[in-house]
């Protein structure tokens, strides 16, 4: 039901995209992709609408992600659900984008 992208197209769209860390505030604070906003999957649906980089953005590009693919592969349906048409998930998550040497940053 979802669109996927590979961590390396997740790459090519930093600074071009909305990055969407759907990870709990913990796992964000330890380290995150560049220019990631921090909603946890758990109140996604009640917070995204009122934060001000996704307000009256429903057509919005948004790479969703979380560990391993899981929770962000729930978030985007949900997102997808209540308007989000340009959110997908990046496959793999935050460990295989790590794993593979691609740049993190501590929040």
């Amino acid at each position: 039901n979802i669109t996927e992208v590979d961590i390396d197209d997740a790459q090519n769209a930093l600074g071009k995209t909305l990055i969407l860390d759907v990870r709990e505030p913990s796992e964000y604070a330890a380290s995150c992709l560049p220019g990631a906003i921090n909603i946890p999957r758990g109140v996604l649906e009640f917070k995204i609408g009122s934060h001000p980089d996704f307000q009256d953005r429903p057509e919005a590009k948004i790479i969703v992600y979380c560990q391993t693919g899981g929770r962000s592969a729930l978030a985007t349906e949900a997102l997808q659900k209540i308007g989000y048409s340009g959110a997908v998930s990046m496959a793999g998550g935050f460990k295989a984008w790590s794993e593979n040497g691609k740049p993190v940053v501590k929040p």
